[in-house]
């Protein structure tokens, strides 16, 4: 099982507010322990951690699936405005639905450019590309080493 480091993480942070895209991704498969790593962080540093998938299905709720393509980045900035503090994003599934027609690290890096994004990525990390979900899932994406985001990917090691 793969684990991430609360100092590691704690560290791409830290280092995320000086860069053009203050994006920090937690890249692992599923069950490698996004979600407890970005728990730890938010204890940590006394922060909300946000469950994107409910939050964003709430308010697209009630659009037609047109409005819902066009909403989504707008919507999103909504969701994340207002905190100077990090922003720690878990269940980022929705961003990848291939009905909302998104570049999801796109628009995660959009959204980055006024607030640090630390985001559960379910995905690998390997020969410096970034991938989401798996080779023939409808939702796989490729990104090569262009990606513009502080990557911490799952280590073999205990969450400490």
């Amino acid at each position: 099982m793969a684990f991430f480091k609360q100092d590691n993480l704690l560290q791409a942070v830290r280092e995320a507010d000086m860069q053009f895209y203050r994006l920090v991704l937690i890249v692992g498969p599923r069950g490698a322990g996004k979600t407890k790593a970005l728990q730890g962080l938010a204890d940590r540093l006394g922060l909300a951690l946000m469950n994107l998938n409910q939050l964003l299905s709430e308010k697209l709720l009630h659009l037609s699936a047109e409005h819902r393509v066009m909403q989504l980045p707008a919507l999103l900035d909504e969701l994340l405005s207002a905190p100077s503090q990090p922003v720690l994003l878990d269940n980022t599934e929705i961003l990848f639905d291939a009905g909302l027609r998104q570049m999801p690290l796109q628009l995660l890096q959009q959204a980055s450019r006024n607030r640090t994004l630390v985001v559960a990525w379910n995905g690998r990390f390997e020969d410096s590309a970034l991938s989401y979900a798996v080779p023939g899932h409808r939702e796989h994406r490729r990104y090569a080493s262009d990606h513009d985001a502080t990557i911490v990917p799952a280590i073999n090691a205990v969450l400490y």
